[in-house]
């Protein structure tokens, strides 16, 4: 079992929580050619190991989550708020 600790409510069970994906940054449509945008949208690089995704408390206080997993051992080693630097309490 997964727990995800959210800054608001408290460490949650993983089944509240809708996973996104990775944490990506959104390029600037008007400033990439096709094959960075189609890049962006679709391609993942599903590391084996320490990554940085996105999640949804969608049953807690339905906020989005950047949570930094090992995805071997599940291990949830850091969670912000997504755009804020440091790990929240």
């Amino acid at each position: 079992m997964i727990l995800i600790p959210c800054p608001h409510c408290g460490e949650r069970n993983v089944s509240e929580f809708q996973y996104v994906g990775e944490a990506l940054t959104r390029p600037n449509p008007d400033g990439v050619d096709p094959e960075q945008w189609r890049s962006y949208l679709y391609l993942r690089s599903n590391p084996a190991g320490p990554t940085v995704e996105s999640w949804f408390h969608r049953a807690g206080c339905r906020r989005y989550l950047k949570v930094e997993r090992d995805t071997v051992t599940n291990e949830v080693t850091s969670v912000t708020l997504p755009g804020r630097g440091g790990p929240q309490p």
